[in-house]
């Protein structure tokens, strides 16, 4: 019941948007030759394009790999995918510095694309690396989900321009300057500027509480579907990976064990080749002793593991020289 509340408030919210868009049109349709008319429908507008749904994009440090030049890597991100039952990569792209991997719709077209961050996945043995790509996959929205976010950062918008709104430091600097200047003269309580300052701020705390309602509701309806989705997540991820890998990997992940070590590794100058080495030592160490190499997964043996790391080892290369960065 609270995560239909939820959604009804959120499509409220985005109504609210949708009205403004609707307004400052029809204003200016209707009325033309009206300067009011445009003033008051270009800020209708500027309402609304502010309070807009934003469209999630591409890392601007991604580097997109083509089919040609990483087909190993495409080839595993299919099969992921199609266990995982998500739609496939139309984009496979790589993060020289981002520890985490991440799957979603990008742009106006929606296009689905995975980045992989390459710290972590330098780390991984193979059955972890497949581990890796269902959590991510896994994580992708519903729409009920985009909703609701949706609507939680437009009410924020909201929240930031009516709340947390305050005077201009350059006007208030410059004003302290021409009073200073004119030895007095042009002190004037309660400037044209001041006042309209003071009505804006009172407007904005009028307008606010409702806004600061809303918000308090669906932040108080959220958790409820936070908790369906951590389920769906779960449950869509258990399709390529067992209950132990995924806890293995969420504990790795979070706690940065792996990185400290790659950092030293590169810091002393060590190869690629060496740094995934000492990578994958800690993987030998089970309850039954040392393996000699690091278990395959079902769908990523050790060899096509490999092979993805010849693909990746030019950006390996650069990518380890910015490692010390990370924190």
């Amino acid at each position: 019941m609270k995560r239909l509340i939820a959604l009804v408030l959120a499509l409220l919210v985005h109504l609210m948007t949708l009205s403004f868009a609707a307004l400052g049109g029809w204003a200016i349709a209707a009325h033309v030759t009206s300067p009011l008319a445009w003033l008051l429908g270009g800020l209708s507008l500027a309402v609304a394009w502010v309070l807009r749904p934003r469209l999630r994009a591409m890392a601007g440090d991604a580097e997109v790999l083509e089919r040609a030049a990483a087909p190993e890597l495409h080839a595993l991100a299919d099969r992921v995918a199609d266990r995982v039952r998500v739609p496939r990569p139309r984009e496979v792209a790589v993060r020289d510095l981002a520890t985490d991997t991440w799957y979603g719709r990008v742009g106006p077209l929606r296009r689905p694309v995975l980045v992989v961050g390459l710290p972590l996945w330098l780390a991984l043995p193979a059955r972890q690396r497949v581990t890796l790509l269902a959590l991510a996959y896994a994580r992708v929205p519903t729409r009920e989900e985009l909703v609701v976010g949706g609507a939680m950062e437009t009410l924020d918008a909201w929240r930031d321009a009516l709340m947390e709104a305050a005077p201009l430091r350059v006007r208030e600097e410059a004003q302290t300057k021409i009073t200073a200047s004119s030895l007095g003269i042009a002190d004037q309580p309660g400037t044209a500027y001041e006042v309209a300052g003071f009505f804006g701020r009172l407007l904005g705390r009028v307008l606010g509480g409702p806004v600061l309602l809303a918000r308090y509701a669906l932040a108080r309806l959220a958790p409820a579907s936070e908790a369906a989705a951590r389920r769906r997540q779960r449950e869509l991820a258990l399709r390529a990976a067992s209950p132990e890998e995924l806890a293995e990997l969420e504990e790795l992940a979070a706690g940065h064990g792996y990185l400290a070590p790659i950092q030293a590794a590169a810091l002393r100058g060590e190869s690629v080749a060496a740094i995934r080495e000492g990578a994958l030592t800690r993987f030998l160490l089970t309850e039954d002793g040392v393996l000699t190499s690091a278990p395959d997964g079902e769908l990523l043996g050790g060899a096509a593991s490999g092979r993805i790391d010849e693909e990746l080892r030019a950006h390996y290369a650069r990518a380890i020289r910015g490692f010390g960065l990370i924190s």
